[in-house]
Order: structure tokens, then sequence, then C-alpha cells
């Protein structure tokens, strides 16, 4: 049967529990942030009312904070609406040293006009130097516990389905999964037995055989869990959001420590990542402090912004 476990069993032993997620793209000036500080004026007083934001003699429209809003998930709707009104004047910002400059980009892939001439505008005017082999050999000699390849498990498993939402089912499940572990306690060798007698899987052809895991194959919620575990039947069910899995760990293969040329590419994008990111917002900041932004007060760029 075609099941929604996640898992990849295919019938031929191969997989685990495996899900892909698509990631929103990460905007310019997320990670480090601007430091900021709301003027009274900013807060609107009504749901159907809106700050006064200018940059620069330029009015930021309460069409435009309406249409960015959805965009920014906050506790309240006055921090969304702070958080609107941020996004739409460094946007504004952007967009007037654009024209200033006279600036005109070919488009990239999946890129609009905005885009391409904000990421030109950000080649022109931002400097970021590139970090050097020292410096990736030291973020590799002080980190070395996070370079190891992963653990490779030999994975057993009866997955009792149940939806997310169904608590009643959810309980039900939970229940059976007990009882299952509570016999393979004392019987392990009918795992198989009882996986293609109870499982929701394909992998219940082959007893419940998902073949060998490594991290990436499950979904992340079974992952967190399933990496914990020892080699042998594992003492409880564990939940993931296709229902309560009866696991055994056949075999358990630690990961190796990885050596720097593996990984130096690795963490040369990484550092690399860091101080683009810290060069774009000190160049937020300088035309923060340059121009004439009413209703939202922004740090000046007398002080760093980078946190």
């Amino acid at each position: 049967m075609t099941s929604g476990c996640g898992c990849g069993g295919n019938g031929g032993g191969n997989g685990g529990c495996s899900s892909s997620a698509v990631h929103p793209p990460q905007a310019v000036g997320q990670g480090p942030e601007l430091a900021v500080e709301v003027t009274p004026q900013l807060i609107a007083s009504s749901e159907q009312e809106w700050p006064v934001v200018s940059v620069n003699g330029t009015l930021i429209e309460p069409q435009a904070m309406a249409q960015e809003l959805q965009y920014h998930p906050a506790a309240d709707r006055q921090e969304a609406v702070f958080l609107a009104a941020r996004a739409l004047v460094i946007r504004e910002l952007l967009q007037q040293r654009i024209a200033e400059l006279g600036l005109a980009a070919r488009l990239g892939a999946g890129e609009n006009q905005e885009e391409a001439a904000t990421r030109l505008l950000l080649e022109h005017e931002v400097q970021v130097p590139e970090c050097d082999e020292a410096s990736c050999q030291r973020y590799y000699a002080s980190n070395r516990g996070r370079f190891h390849s992963a653990p490779l498990l030999a994975v057993r498993h009866i997955l009792l389905e149940c939806a997310p939402d169904d608590a009643q089912a959810r309980a039900q499940a939970f229940t059976q999964a007990q009882i299952l572990c509570e016999r393979l306690v004392q019987f392990p060798g009918q795992f198989a037995e009882l996986a293609r007698k109870h499982s929701a899987c394909p992998s219940k052809e082959q007893g419940g055989e998902l073949g060998q895991i490594s991290k990436g194959q499950t979904v992340p919620e079974l992952e967190r869990q399933l990496f914990t575990q020892g080699q042998g039947l594992v003492a409880k069910p564990l939940e993931s959001r296709y229902g309560w899995h009866v696991l055994s760990v056949d075999q358990r293969i630690e990961g190796q420590p990885l050596p720097y040329e593996a990984v130096a590419t690795a963490i040369r994008t990484q550092l690399q990542q860091g101080v683009w990111q810290k060069a774009v917002v000190q160049y937020l900041q300088t035309l923060v402090g340059a121009a004439d932004i009413r209703g939202i007060r922004l740090q000046g760029a007398d002080s760093p912004l980078v946190q």
C-alpha cells in the first residue's frame, strides 16, 4: 500500500522515513539586524490607521505596509507593523541609491528588476574582504567536534499510522505501540512477523527493514530521537507526524572525524557569509545615517549595527 509515512521504504530495504522541505529564500538584511528604536508616531492607534513614515521626503504608502505585513509574523499587530515599516524603509533607501547611481542590471536567473538592481548595488558599493586560509584553519581547530561524518544506522520499524490532528487515534496507536514493544522485549524474534501484521509502511514486506539510514533521510522529528538511540530495540515508541514507530537499531556505526581538507570549502563559505552579512549591515547603517527618515528611527551610522 502507499503510505504517507515518509520513510522511503520502497520494498527494497532502502531509504528511511525521509522528507524534503522547501525553504523560502533569505532576504537582504536578514541575519544580523539593524538596531532600531520606534518613535511614538510609528505605532498605529487602531486597525484602520497606519504610521506616517517617509524616507527623504518619499512617503511609505499605507497600502504598501498592508501588503508587507504578511511577511512579518509577530506576537502582536504593533510589532508586525513596525517590522513591515522597517523593511519598506530599507527597501526605499536601496531604491533611491540605485536611482542616484543610475544602475541598470541584467536579470539573473529567477530575479526581477528590483532584485537584480539591488544585487548590482551591493556588488558595487559593499566591499567584502575574503576569508583567508588561516582564519578557516583556526575555525576548524576550535570546532573539531562539529566536523564528523554522520552515524549510520541499520533500522527496522513498525509504523502505527494515524493523522497528526486526530488525538484519539494517536492515543490508541500509542497504546498499541507500547504493547508491541513489551511483546518484542519478551520475543525479539517476532519483529518481522509483527511488522507484516501491523505496520502501515511498505517496508513491512521486508519485515520492517529500512536498510541503512544516515542523517537527512528521516523526517526531522523522528531523526532527532532516532540518532540518540543505542543498538537494540528502542525501549519506547517514537512519535512522528505519521504516527508511532516501534523501532529496532540492529547496527550503529559511529561517525568519524572529518579532515580539514574535507570541510575547508564549507568552512570558507560559512565564514564568508558571515563577513558579507556584517558588511551589508554596515552599509545599510551608512544609508540610514545619511537619510532623512521620519516616523521610524533607525540607529545612525555612528555606531556598529552588527549584533
